[in-house]
């Protein structure tokens, strides 16, 4: 199904290898129930930041078991959006990076990442996020990224598009490599998913390449500020959003399942610029 947007007449690119692409998900559900969803994870993120805000820059960090960093400033925010959601929608089940998950045999299950970025985080780099996605039979079907520090939010749900405040939003058009502004994770995690070899080669043909990395990144892409990205090795929880949103914003979102599914790679954007990428994988 190609999505409604400035990109519509484009030919659809053909994801490469053992990427699939993203497709409008649940096409039967309310829109009024979906619209109610996002409306609850405004409020999740307003009550996370509450909790982020007055912690950015006075916070201690821990080391969790797998090597991440993590602060009070997580736990606390993930605490206040679970609060949120299941005030809201008690049956719900909810799946958070630093909580775990709960009613996992729900048909309709939130993923939470309080703070996506929390390197930036605890460095003072005001460029981290906050995650929260409604997935229905596993598919994602509504998404909102908070950038807390900055002010900015964008969301939006299947069939409603994506917006900032009242603006909506949608991919660039840019359609040459040469005019393009392409973002990508951290090099470690392109060793990880085995893709190595595709950032070197971008590296040689996009003069644009740039590291604006975790979800600030997909915010640009999704806003039509850059033009495509490439992010590897993510959780659930850090793509989710990111998957209903760049379908709704009239782009293409390509991703690969890893470990079972805990590992997730992502190529989005717009159409043009994610078709010239899949050449290189």
């Amino acid at each position: 199904m190609t999505p409604d947007g400035p990109n519509a007449r484009v030919t659809e690119p053909t994801p490469p290898g053992d990427f699939r692409a993203a497709t409008r998900s649940a096409p039967g559900l309310d829109p009024r129930a979906l619209r109610d969803a996002l409306a609850v994870a405004g409020r999740a993120c307003d009550a996370a930041r509450a909790e982020i805000l007055p912690r950015y820059r006075k916070t201690a960090v821990e080391t969790k078991q797998d090597g991440s960093p993590v602060t009070i400033a997580d736990r606390e925010a993930e605490r206040a959006i679970r609060r949120v959601i299941g005030e809201a929608f008690p049956d719900d089940a909810i799946l958070g990076e630093e909580l775990g998950a709960t009613g996992s045999r729900a048909r309709r299950r939130w993923v939470v990442d309080p703070i996506d970025g929390t390197i930036a985080f605890t460095r003072g780099i005001p460029l981290f996020t906050t995650i929260v996605a409604l997935l229905y039979d596993d598919e994602p079907v509504v998404g909102m990224i908070d950038l807390p520090a900055v002010g900015d939010r964008i969301g939006g749900f299947s069939g409603g598009g994506v917006f900032r405040g009242d603006e909506k939003l949608a991919v660039s058009t840019t359609e040459r490599f040469e005019d393009a502004l392409v973002c990508h994770g951290d090099l470690f995690c392109f060793d990880r998913a085995g893709l190595r070899g595709l950032h070197e080669k971008m590296a040689r043909v996009i003069p644009k390449l740039r590291g604006y990395t975790d979800a600030f990144g997909h915010l640009l892409v999704l806003s039509g500020a850059a033009d495509a990205m490439v992010d590897c090795d993510l959780n659930p929880w850090d793509a989710a959003a990111t998957r209903v949103l760049a379908v709704e914003a009239g782009g293409v979102c390509w991703m690969r399942e890893r470990e079972g599914g805990r590992k997730l790679d992502l190529v989005f954007g717009n159409r043009s610029i994610v078709g010239e990428i899949g050449r290189l994988v």
